[in-house]
């Protein structure tokens, strides 16, 4: 531990400190890179399509697709993630189901991905008006061609900016990974830390490189919404 006081007096302390600094990024990037980002990207192109499935199962007729998409909803959305990660990587093995750390933390990011967005992508869907079904149903379409056809592509645009968030906390939420033992980018941080004791100056650094992934993504975030606008009506 050092104090702040001391940084500016002592040059050889700065000294070090930059150079554990500059040794540390290495390593947290290449975290970044094998675990972190993959590990976003796999769990929301997995939660993405669970959310679709659930969101049409809340809005389906069928009672009891209605029912299991409401528990699961809950069940997600009324326990800690942290908590649901331990269970599949800690406590499956009990019952015989071992599963890899990587693998642990996709499903345990995509369910709670699939359980939030399905909020989003149903009040989404809920957000057209009832003219535009009847308008397919005119022309002739049936419910799922009017679905697939005209309400999902308007409801997909209505859904971007809520779910660009979700994106971003996911990818701040793969922090969790690293209690199950995936070496992604906080992971490292923890790692190095424990063999130099420097944690506030390299936890410091692991959350400014999370404030940089995130802040692109905000960047591609705001460019799709602003071409996303300029197909709407004025």
């Amino acid at each position: 531990m050092f104090l702040l006081s001391n940084i500016f007096t002592d040059p050889e302390r700065m000294d070090q400190l930059v150079s554990i600094a500059q040794t540390s990024l290495y390593p947290m990037i290449e975290g970044a890179i094998q675990y972190t980002i993959p590990l976003t990207l796999i769990s929301f192109v997995l939660g993405l399509i669970l959310a679709v499935l659930t969101a049409l199962a809340r809005l389906s007729s069928i009672r009891i697709l209605q029912i299991i998409a409401r528990v699961y909803v809950s069940i997600i959305r009324g326990t800690p993630l942290l908590v649901q990660l331990f269970i599949i990587f800690y406590g499956l093995p009990n019952l015989g189901v071992t599963i890899s750390p990587f693998i642990s933390a996709i499903i345990g990011f995509s369910l709670s991905v699939g359980a939030y967005a399905s909020e989003i992508i149903r009040a989404a869907i809920l957000s057209i008006p009832k003219g535009q079904w009847e308008a397919g149903y005119s022309i002739g379409m049936s419910y799922t061609q009017a679905l697939k056809r005209i309400i999902l592509p308007q409801a997909a645009r209505v859904s971007i900016p809520p779910l660009s968030n979700t994106f971003i906390s996911l990818l701040k939420d793969t922090s969790l990974a690293s209690l199950i033992l995936v070496t992604e980018l906080f992971r490292k941080a923890q790692e190095i830390a424990a063999k130099n004791y420097e944690f506030l100056l390299l936890y410091i650094e692991a959350a400014a490189l999370y404030w940089i992934l995130c802040t692109i993504l905000s960047f591609i975030q705001g460019s799709l919404e602003d071409r996303l606008n300029r197909y709407v009506a004025k």
